[in-house]
Protein backbone atom coordinates (compact mmCIF):
# COMPACT_ATOMS: atom_id res chain seq x y z
CA UNK A 1 0.00 0.00 0.00
CA UNK A 2 1.09 3.74 -0.77
CA UNK A 3 0.48 6.17 1.73
CA UNK A 4 0.78 9.66 2.02
CA UNK A 5 3.67 11.81 2.18
CA UNK A 6 4.64 12.58 5.45
CA UNK A 7 2.76 15.45 7.22
CA UNK A 8 0.00 15.36 4.89
CA UNK A 9 -3.09 15.45 6.61
CA UNK A 10 -6.13 13.12 6.13
CA UNK A 11 -9.60 14.00 6.31
CA UNK A 12 -11.97 11.13 6.42
CA UNK A 13 -15.68 12.16 5.39
CA UNK A 14 -17.72 10.33 8.85
CA UNK A 15 -21.19 8.49 7.62
CA UNK A 16 -22.51 8.06 4.25
CA UNK A 17 -22.09 10.55 1.37
CA UNK A 18 -23.92 10.71 -2.06
CA UNK A 19 -21.43 9.80 -4.28
CA UNK A 20 -23.42 11.50 -7.24
CA UNK A 21 -22.62 15.21 -5.94
CA UNK A 22 -19.51 14.10 -8.16
CA UNK A 23 -16.28 16.42 -8.99
CA UNK A 24 -17.89 19.27 -7.95
CA UNK A 25 -20.11 18.75 -5.41
CA UNK A 26 -17.25 16.47 -3.23
CA UNK A 27 -14.90 19.65 -3.00
CA UNK A 28 -18.17 21.81 -1.69
CA UNK A 29 -18.63 19.37 0.96
CA UNK A 30 -14.84 19.61 2.54
CA UNK A 31 -15.68 23.56 2.42
CA UNK A 32 -19.29 23.42 3.87
CA UNK A 33 -18.74 20.51 6.16
CA UNK A 34 -14.94 19.56 6.90
CA UNK A 35 -14.34 23.75 7.27
CA UNK A 36 -11.41 23.16 4.92
CA UNK A 37 -10.09 24.44 1.89
CA UNK A 38 -10.16 21.19 -1.11
CA UNK A 39 -7.09 22.40 -2.72
CA UNK A 40 -4.53 22.56 0.28
CA UNK A 41 -2.94 19.44 -0.29
CA UNK A 42 -5.11 17.44 2.07
CA UNK A 43 -6.41 14.22 1.13
CA UNK A 44 -10.38 13.76 1.57
CA UNK A 45 -11.86 10.46 1.47
CA UNK A 46 -15.56 9.78 1.88
CA UNK A 47 -18.15 6.99 1.78
CA UNK A 48 -20.46 6.07 -0.79
CA UNK A 49 -23.92 4.08 0.43
CA UNK A 50 -22.48 0.53 -1.24
CA UNK A 51 -18.93 1.17 0.90
CA UNK A 52 -17.36 -1.97 2.05
CA UNK A 53 -18.28 -2.71 5.33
Amino acid sequence: MIGPGTGVRVYLGCGVTDMRKGIAGLPALTQDVLHQKPASGAVFAFRGRRGIG
